[in-house]
This record gives C-alpha cells, structure tokens and sequence, in this order.
C-alpha cells in the first residue's frame, strides 16, 4: 500500500478507529509442515497518515545517520523520518546457516533453541506493535479533528478571537479572521494564519461587518473553513446563523440551531425552566412589544422591575424601572439598544430582586447526551448590568445552595439536549433562594476564571465537540473534575469612572502589561499606538488571576493592576483597584447592584502619570518652544550647575553634607519658643545675617524665575555654610503666585522639600499683613488658616508689614502669627529721609510712633524694610540709634536694597547703631568679610560664601533669559523711591509691554503716579498700584493733570481702581480727592472657584488657601499640571529651552525614582491635525508624543482697527456707559474696558484669550 492511499479515518466509522488491518500469519503447507524460507511468516500492520504536528522528526543529523539502518529494517521512511507505513517480522537466521539450507530439517537441540529465540522475539514485537497501535489510536481519537477538519474561522474581533485562535493554533489548526474596514488594523486580524476583510464601509457599518451573515459564510466556504467559532456577541446567539452554517456544511462550534432557539430567547428558557421544575423570577410569560403590556405586569407584580432583551447578553437591552415617570423611556431605550446590538428588539419583564447575588455555572456538552459542570462563578459586581469583576468559585455561598443551582443547571441542559458550551445563570436572594435567568449558548467573556480553577480548556473542548469528540475522550467526566484555588477577573476598559463610564476613545501612547506568577491576561487591542475607537466594545484586557485562597487571589490581581501601565486614553484601572479594597468585597459580600449602591467607589485616585506628563512638556518645548512668560532667547549657561565644597568653620575640613547640621538658631526657637529666640538674639554680641538668595535676590535680578529644583541642588550645602544665619527668606511675597503662574511650581511643595534638607536654620517669608501674599485684603479666616498652615510647613519667622504702614492691617497679620506659634517680625516700611530737615511727612517721629504701636503688640523683632534702598548711611544711624536707645532690649533687623550703590555702608552704620541683625540684599561677601575680625563678626566663613557665590554665578547665567539687565546702581532712585524688586520687574514689564525705550520716562511718570496716590509707602503691594498707573500714563501718553482732567471717563488698571476703593487699607494721610471719587466709578469681580466640585479628592488644604488668595492665578496653575504634571523636577536647562538631538539626561521623580530621557527626533507636521510626533527613549522604551504646533495651526488673524475718532465703534445687548465690556490683560496688569456712551452692542470683534494690538477693535456699539 503507497503512502498517499493511506486516508484519515472518518469520524464516524468508529469500528475502523479502535483497530489496525492485520494480516494473520498464513502457510501455503497444508500438512501442518513448517513452510519454506520464500513463504516466511510476517505480520504487516497499516497505520494511518499521522497528521503534520504530531510526525516525529530528528532535529540531528548525527542521530539520524547512526540509525538508517534500524530504520530501515522497521520500515521507516529515511527522508521524511515518518512512522512507519509497513513493518515487517521476518524470521532471523544466523550466519551458520547456509542461505539455501532447510533449517527445519535438522535435528537435535541447537535447532529446538533457536527455534524458540526466534518465536518469542516474534512475540515480543508484536506486542510492542500492539501496545503502538493502543497509544497511536488514542492521539488519533483525541485530536480526531485535527485531521479532518483542519482550518477555523473566528465570526469575532477583539480579544476572544484571539483567544480562540489560540486554543487552535495549539491544536495544529489554521486559523481564519475577519474583519471590518474599521477594525483593520486590530491585533486579532494578524492573530490569524489568514485574514480577510468584510465589506466595506459603504454596504456595512463597524458592527455590521460583524453581522452579515451570508457575507461571513461565503468567505468561509470560499477559503476552504470547516468550522466557524462565534465567540460571544455579535451572531453568536443567532440561531438562523448557526443553521446557515450547518447548512453549507461547515461544522458550527456551538449548540444546534434549535437550542440556540429555546435557550437564546429568554422567555423560552423561562418557559423550559418551569418545565423542569427549576425556579425563575416571577415575570411575564413571554416577550412584550406595548407599554400597556408592561404597565398590565406592574399592576400585578408591583415595582421594581426588570426590561431585559430576549436575545443577547452583555448587560445591553435592560433597565431596571422603579416609577412609571420612567417606564417609557426605559422600555424605549431597551428596546432600541436591544435592536442595534443583536438585531433582534424583543423584550420581556421580570420582577427585580433587591440585592441579589448573581451566580452562573459553566456547563459542557456533548453529542450524546453527555452533560458536566465546571461549578460556579459569582458575577454579582456589574454596572449596567454589565459585569465587572468576576470571581471563581462563589464565596460565601452555601453548600446546599451551591449543589442545587449545580443540579438545575446540567437538569436544564439535559432537558434540552444541549451540546458543546454554554453557561446557566441563577440569582440567589437574600434568604439563599436560587432563581433561573438563562442561559447563554455561547462562550462567556468570564470563562477564563473557570478554566483556572479546574485546568480545563474550555475552547478546546468546544472545537473537539463540535468535531464529534465525547467527553469522555477528552476525560472530563464529572467525578475527576475538582476545584483548585480561587480565581479573579478584571476587565480592563477605556471607561472614565469619574465621567459615569464615559468611553474614551484615541490613540493609546504607552502601554505596558503586568505579569508573573498566577496572572493571565487575554488581550485585545492593547498595545502602544492602538487607536480606540467608539465603535466596538471599550474593552483592552482581561486580567485573570488565581490564588491558594480567595484573598491571595485578590492581592495578586492588585498587584498586577498596579503594574499595568496605559497612557494616551483613560481607563477603569482607579476604579477597579479601589472596588477591589472595599471591605465589601474583600468580604465576598457584593450584589448586582453594589456599585450603583456605593458611591464611595467613586472616590478615585487616579494614575500621576508622571513621565508620560513631562514627555510632553519637554515635546511641546521641542515643538513649540519654552512658554514661560518672561523669557526672552535661551539660557546663556547650558551645562549643569556644578556644586560646590563646603568647609568646617576653621577650613580645616570639608563637611559631609549628608548629616545634618549640628547647630542652627532653629534649634534654639524650637526647643524654647519664639519670646526666648528673640532674648537669645538681642543677646548675641556680633551681627546676624537673613540671607535673601532664595527670595528676594532673584526677584529683584531674575524676575522671581529661579525654580525650585535649583533651590534644592544648592540647600544641603547651604545649611552648612550659613549655619549661624539669622534666617534664610526663602517664601511668601512675589515667589508664591509667580511659582505657580510662571513655573508650575507648587509654592508649599518648595517650603516642604527645603524645611527638609535644611533643619537647623529658621525659615522667613514675607506676609504682607491683611493681603498675606496677595494684591489685596482678603477675609481674617484666610489670614488665620494661611498663617497656620505656613509654620505647620515649615516657616518660622513671618516678616509682617503692610504697604502703608497701615497698622490696623498689621494687627491681623500679628495676632495671626501668634495663635499659629511663629516669631513676629514686625517690619516699618521706610521712605523718604530721616536726615532731610524738611521732611515734614516721613520723619524721625513718624518711624518712633509706629514703632510703639507695634511693641504694644507683643512683636518679638522689629523690621525695618528699606525696599527702595532709600536709607542712608546717616539716615540708619539716626533711625537705628533712636529706635535702639527707646527699646534697648528689642532686635532689631534691617532689610534694604543695593539701587544706589550704598547698601554695605547703610548696613555697617546700622550694624554700629545697634542692629542685631541684617539682610544679605547688598553683598553678603563684602559685609561678612569687613566685621570678620570686629566683635560684630558674623559667624559665617566667608570661604563658604565665596563657595555659594560660585554656584550663583552659574545659575544667574543659567536664567540670563530673565536678565532685567540691571548692570550698576542707580542713584536716580532717591527721586523716584521705586523698591528695588520693582525696579528690574518693571523694567522687565515695560520691555514685554513695548515700552522698554521709553524707561526714562516710566521712572519720571512712577514718581508722578506716587503724588497721584497720596505720596504713599511704596512697597508690594501699593508698589504695584504706582507701577500700573506709571505704566498707564506713559502708553495712554497722560500727563498728572491729564490723569486728574479725564479721570471721570478712563478705563483705569484694576490695581488702581482697586486702592482707591480702599482694599489696600488707608494711606498715611488719606486718599487724594476728588480722584478718588472719580476713579471708584469703575468696578471688576473676581470670579470665585468651587474647588472641591472642580478638582475633587486631588485638592490639600493649602490649596484652598492658594485659591482663595489667587483664584485665577490657580485655576491656571492647575491646568499646566494637569496636563504637564509636576514639571518642578526637570533640569532648567530643559525646561527653559528644547534638548538637542542625542541628548540623554535624569530626572528624579522622587527618591530612588530616576527618569533617563534621551531625545531621539521629531517628526514630520499632520497636515489634519497640525500636529507632529515627538521621539524620546523613556528608560530605554520607544515612546512617541504627539504635540501641537501652534505655529502651524493658529491662523494669524488681522482685525479690524478701531476708528477712534467715532467712541461708538464697539459690538451687542443693551449697554450704559460706563458698564464694563471686557478685561485686558499683560503681565500682572489687567484693565477694564468700559463703554464710553449708552447703546447697543452690534458686534463683538473678539474672543476669551485672544492676543491684540493696539488699536484694535474689539466691539461695535450702536446708540
């Protein structure tokens, strides 16, 4: 017999299966002779061809060459090293015997010996080859399909046609997908050994490819497929598709049609269950179509109910009705959704159980008859009747109650003769009774859970069933199936929780799966670049996990949750983790309606997503350039800043700035308090020092731009250098709204790091009384809540003034200061000049006055805050000595500006006066270094400040962006009195503004602002006020008596308006009249944030104190985070400025958390999208961003200009002059625009955020 007549046995011609052809020894002696040599006995046995997989190949020649020989004598086939197709037993003979010689014709005993060697040799070959035959047929009989139908088509997408195609890829088949035009670059189509697409988008919708049925079998037939799997959903419970299929001769992996119709349709089912004695949940008798069907069922059964789709499963086509204000547009949307999902709209009612668990049992069958269970899953958590999680077996369910639903299933399924996979499903109430909803004919999305608990595979016994295969030959009989373990599922979708489960859709950036021991995950469309469309279900993966014990199980799956890593779209993962720690379920105690019952579930933390965040900050700067306000070209320094070695007092040593400092004025005010800091400081013979580097300096010089990061490179070093400095003002002023404006930075996020590395050193801010560190007053329990939380932070000295020396504003900001435990430094705001003898306003008297005031207070520290540099060396010895000789046991401490160049000098005159300590505004080096040697010395190595000094230099080039380009004093300072942080930010202002060549004048129209005002203190935040009208005067081109003449109809800046509607506090000497009157005309409202509504469970208590304080300034900062996260932690130089390519750098997101980025190319512009991808290596892994080109997708837009000889060319509703139209906003400074005449708005020119020129129009008015 040739190789090629040898055929696969059918599957049903079982007789030929069990046994070989076997020729029967024969002789042509008929007188019971041995016959002769040519008729020797032989047995021949016929195997059938073995199917590919299973042929037994020699993978080494070696092997193969040593043993042609034995295989050729057992018949083997040497080139394709296939079983053997014959085998023949002939006789052996030994090499003393002749070859013509009749060896049964000699006698004696040698040749009775050989005789029996040689026969029962013959016998034990022929057991070995029957032995063969037993386990050949055994494989063939258990993988029988394999060789008859050979090729699988999965009527599915997503992650079950993977995992079917799977399943049969391991038992060696060929495997067919299909796929619709939208679905064409999903993973399941290249799953497959072939696919094909469905249609196209002209004659089928994304689900309907899914659905035509004809479209699906014609592709089978054309392709040679033998059967069709359905997976779950689509046409799966469709049982005109299952006969189709049959009908064309290809085997259907599921129950017949005719099951498919008693068990597809629930209300059949119902109709079945009672017929089996099972019980169901009262309902109507069969499908409805009218709402007066529905109201009929209601009247005798009562609320709630249940509408369910006759058809399908998945949670779609039910409501759960309570009232009949509902009940139509539930039995509407039912119906519909029933429709478009399984093409079939059919309802039915039933009777809603309170609180029910929801258990299924997986249920195998097979041809004959033959019915198991795999035991129970509970699906008791669902949404929208959907089910979430899944768990195996049920927990807390009773022995009886577990053995009843068992036997009703496999009953039910007997009953109807069911065959291959399907699932019962059952609800227990509350008292454990048991009712029958359905069952599924289909594969479960859940199925996964049993297949781990009983290590079967529930797919591979569907296709071997629906081959023909019995259970039996798959050994899964009922008593050698047990439980093993517990089992978890999650599923993992692209849902919002915080949106109702919104589905999001978009391209999936990153994608990184968990793994390990006891995880399994069945996936879909997740990977990196998946794009998520809304037409299919929102599911990426399922994640399995199985444990000893239930609560193993439900680490495990925690864990590999935690693991997972999915960026670019949103999803479940917040909400599943936080569902899997409530104790409900951590105590197997859920229902089906647990989620919709437990809005604490709700309460998520979502994923930081913190690398992925900074990845677009650093693509949007690559793109598009830095976008923080202020900078002008890039940084001069490009390189990082190097840190330098700090030595012991005597410069012996250096020091190891990994231990912390062993002495420090903190320690004193923290083991005594602040009335005995104060005593020790007024005692101490030498002169201390407030450093300002990390506040005031860079807001003088850098525009407040310095960041945190570079704070806390240099702070250990720092707190070892300047360990006997008086304090480091490090917080509040300026530095607290520009972090967040500015820098994305969280202001008390840098008072915590920095308390941190620097213990033993006391920390200042500035608090401007009333207004804190704000522009304006604000409500006392603001004052008192910020005052708390600052010391609990980490400040322990609060520099209080006010920017009038208004002490009623002072009061607050003290008392607040006091019940929070902080050292009161009371600061006297000074102007003018103590040694001009006509000085009528600002004299000697005035400071003594206010001085008593603030002592009467209980202060600990007077201040003196020079912030114009307007105290003369003379000047500080007469104010200093006067103040000192009143108060003898009072420190004091003088904070001053370098402007003129006369800083050192005022401060050596101070320090001899009686000045217990000072600022480090003018040169730190230079004053340390004159007392070094006097007993005023500072305690401090002026080496190590020479060390601080060298890392400064580098940093100020390192922010050179922000330069104000303030290169000498500037002694033109006594005429105007601008403060010295003013100075260089208002310069910088007026350059951002257009009017950087018109400085001079800025300074001559500062001063005239100021008379304007009332000759005020100028000092953040009254210093503003003066600056905005400067500014205002120079581009409106007024003139002091213009501003007087026209007040009555001009839109003034906000800041102004706002003084003189006193919300600074009165001025010494009163508001000026009748501008004031004048200018108060004009009104703006801030708008109040809801925080809690807005942000959620993200939001600190220093967060409501920054949002009460700055509102907008917040809401801003809050944006930038959401969508860049915490960018405090990039080097500058990459966040001022765009990498170069090849660049590799760290980030430390935390301790022991290390990004390595390394910038690998940009790509070309998305002419659609106006967007370009963005190449970075994150830790070694590819990922690429998608970024907005605002230069590419913002059209540059000319509006029209203005006529401004006509006031009446503005745009809308009805109008009074006078009413504001809109807010403008530069820098700081916002103005309102008023309507100079009453009437109606035609047209509105432009919109929220747009950028103007001057002269442009932006409403029309008619009268």
């Amino acid at each position: 017999m040739s190789e090629q007549d040898v055929k696969p046995t059918s599957i049903n011609e079982k007789s030929a299966e069990k046994t070989p052809e076997v020729q029967q020894v024969t002789s042509d002696n008929t007188d019971g002779t041995t016959p002769t040599q040519d008729k020797v006995p032989r047995v021949q046995i016929e195997f059938p061809k073995r199917q590919k997989s299973f042929e037994i190949q020699n993978e080494s020649r070696d092997v193969e060459e040593s043993t042609q020989n034995d295989s050729q004598k057992l018949g083997y086939d040497n080139e394709s090293n296939r079983a053997p197709k014959n085998i023949e037993l002939e006789h052996f003979e030994t090499r003393s015997i002749e070859e013509n010689a009749e060896p049964w014709k000699h006698e004696g005993p040698w040749y009775t010996d050989i005789t029996k060697k040689r026969w029962l040799i013959s016998i034990i070959i022929a057991l070995m080859i029957v032995v063969i035959i037993i386990v050949v047929d055994t494989i063939r009989r258990d993988s029988q399909i394999l060789g008859h139908l050979p090729k699988l088509l999965v009527a599915n997408r997503g992650e079950i046609a993977i995992r079917i195609f799977r399943t049969s890829h391991e038992l060696s088949m060929k495997t067919v997908a299909i796929f619709s035009h939208e679905d064409r670059l999903s993973t399941h189509r290249y799953k497959a050994d072939e696919a094909y697409q469905v249609g196209d988008p002209s004659n089928h919708t994304p689900v309907g490819a899914y659905l035509a049925q004809d479209e699906i079998i014609r592709i089978a037939k054309q392709k040679g497929v033998s059967m069709i799997h359905p997976g779950y959903g689509f046409l799966s419970e469709n049982a005109s598709f299952a006969r189709k299929v049959e009908e064309a001769g290809i085997a259907f992996v599921g129950p017949t049609p005719d099951v498919i119709e008693k068990m597809g349709d629930k209300t059949k089912a119902r109709e079945i269950a009672i017929e089996c004695g099972v019980p169901v949940v009262p309902g109507t008798r069969g499908p409805i179509s009218t709402i007066e069907q529905a109201k009929a069922f209601i009247e005798e059964c009562g609320f709630p109910i249940i509408i369910k789709a006759a058809m399908g499963g998945g949670g779609r086509g039910m409501r759960v009705v309570r009232n009949f204000e509902t009940l139509k547009d539930s039995f509407n949307r039912a119906k519909s959704e029933a429709l478009a999902a399984f093409g079939d709209g059919t309802v039915f009612l039933e009777r809603f159980l309170d609180k029910p668990k929801h258990i299924e049992v997986q249920l195998l069958a097979d041809n004959e008859g033959n019915v198991i269970h795999l035991f129970e899953r509970d699906c008791s958590v669902q949404r929208r009747h959907q089910k979430v999680v899944e768990v195996a077996p049920a927990i807390n369910l009773k022995t009886s109650v577990r053995d009843a639903i068992l036997n009703d299933a496999v009953k039910l399924a007997k009953h109807v003769h069911y065959r291959n996979a399907g699932t019962a499903e059952f609800l227990v109430d509350q008292q454990d009774r048991h009712y029958f909803i359905e069952i599924n004919p289909r594969i479960q999305v859940e199925h996964t859970i049993t297949e781990e608990i009983t290590g079967i595979d529930i797919v591979a016994a569907q296709i071997q069933i629906a081959g023909g295969a019995l259970l039996a030959h798959q050994s899964l009989l009922q008593n050698r199936i047990q439980i093993s373990g517990h089992a978890i599922q999650c599923r993992v979708t692209t849902e919002d929780p915080a949106q109702n489960f919104q589905p999001d859709t978009g391209k999936i950036e990153v994608y990184r799966s968990s793994g390990g021991n006891g995880v399994r995950l069945d996936g879909g469309a997740g990977y990196a670049g998946a794009i998520i469309t809304p037409h299919y279900d929102s599911l990426l993966v399922k994640v399995t996990c199985w444990g000893k014990t239930y609560e193993i199980a439900r680490r495990k799956i925690l864990r590999a949750l935690v693991e997972f890593r999915i960026r670019g779209v949103k999803t479940n993962i917040p909400f599943l983790q936080r569902l899997l720690t409530h104790d409900a379920f951590v105590n197997g105690e859920v229902w089906t309606t647990f989620i919709d019952d437990t809005p604490d579930l709700f309460r998520l933390v979502g994923s930081k997503n913190r690398a992925q965040k900074i990845l677009k900050y650093l693509g949007d700067v690559v793109v598009n350039g830095s976008s923080i306000k202020g900078q002008i070209g890039e940084p001069s320094f490009k390189k990082p800043l190097s840190i330098p070695t700090i030595y012991s007092q005597d410069c012996s040593e250096p020091v190891d700035i990994n231990n912390p400092p062993k002495h420090g004025w903190r320690y004193i005010l923290q083991e005594q308090g602040p009335e005995a800091f104060a005593k020790a400081v007024r005692e101490y013979n030498g002169v201390l020092i407030m450093d300002t580097t990390w506040r005031d300096a860079h807001q003088s010089l850098l525009a407040t731009r310095v960041r945190t990061i570079d704070l806390l490179n240099i702070a250990p070093q720092t707190a070892h250098a300047l360990a006997n400095a008086f304090s480091l003002e490090m917080w509040g002023g300026a530095t607290f709204d520009v972090s967040m404006r500015f820098l994305y930075e969280d202001p008390w996020d840098r008072l915590t790091k920095l308390r941190k590395l620097v213990p033993n050193i006391p920390f200042q801010m500035l608090l401007r009384g009333a207004n804190a560190v704000g522009y304006t007053s604000y409500p006392d329990n603001v004052i008192y809540d910020f005052c708390r939380k600052a010391k609990i932070h980490g400040v322990d000295i609060f520099r209080i003034f006010d920017s009038l020396n208004y002490i009623e504003n002072m009061k607050l900001g003290i008392d607040a200061v006091k019940k929070a435990g902080g050292v009161i430094e009371a600061s006297i705001c000074y102007t003018g000049d103590v040694t001009n003898q006509k000085e009528k306003k600002y004299d000697i008297n005035y400071y003594l006055k206010l001085t008593e005031e603030l002592v009467n207070e209980g202060i600990h520290i007077l201040g003196i805050k020079d912030m114009a540099g307007l105290l003369k060396p003379e000047a500080a010895e007469i104010l200093i000595g006067s103040i000192r000789k009143r108060w003898p046991d009072l420190p004091i401490h003088v904070h001053t500006h370098d402007t003129a160049g006369t800083g050192v000098a005022s401060m050596l005159a101070a320090a001899k006066a009686g000045m217990s300590g000072m600022t480090s505004q003018p040169s730190m080096g230079a004053v340390v270094a004159a007392l070094e040697h006097s007993e005023l010395g500072t305690g401090i190595n002026v080496e190590n400040v020479h060390a601080l000094n060298e890392y400064w230099e580098q940093a100020r080039k390192l922010y050179s962006c922000f330069e104000s380009g303030v290169l000498s004093s500037d002694s033109s300072v006594y005429y105007h009195e601008m403060p010295g942080g003013q100075y260089t930010n208002l310069m910088f202002q007026a350059s951002q503004l257009g009017l950087g060549k018109q400085w001079k004048e800025i300074k001559k129209a500062y001063a005239e602002a100021n008379k304007l005002c009332g000759d005020i203190i100028k000092v953040t935040p009254s210093s503003k006020v003066v600056g905005d009208l400067a500014q205002f005067m120079v581009t409106n081109k007024f003139s002091y008596n213009d501003v007087i003449e026209k007040a009555k109809s001009t839109s003034f800046p906000v800041s102004v308006v706002e003084f003189f509607q006193g919300y600074l506090g009165q001025p010494y000497g009163g508001f000026p009249e009748p501008l004031r009157s004048d200018v108060i005309n004009y009104t703006y409202t801030y708008y109040k944030l809801d925080l809690k509504a807005k942000y959620g469970r993200s939001i600190r208590e220093v967060d409501v104190s920054s949002a009460a304080i700055y509102p907008k300034v917040f809401a801003e900062y809050r944006e930038q985070i959401e969508k860049f996260g915490d960018v405090s932690v990039i080097p500058t130089r990459y966040f001022l400025c765009k990498p170069e390519l090849g660049d590799e750098f760290c980030i430390d997101l935390e301790e022991g958390v290390t990004l390595i980025i390394k910038f690998l190319a940009i790509g070309p512009i998305d002419t659609t999208t106006g967007k370009r991808e963005v190449f970075f290596e994150l830790n070694g892994e590819t990922r690429a961003i998608a970024i907005d080109d605002r230069s590419a997708a913002v059209e540059h837009v000319h509006r029209k200009k203005a006529d401004t000889g006509n006031p009446g060319e503005v745009d809308g509703a009805e109008i009074k002059a006078g009413d504001p139209i809109c807010v403008l906003s530069a820098m700081k400074m916002e103005t309102v625009v008023s309507s100079p005449v009453s009437g109606k708005i035609d047209h509105i020119e432009v919109k929220e955020s747009d950028s103007l020129s001057a002269g442009d129009l932006i409403v029309r008015i008619t009268k």
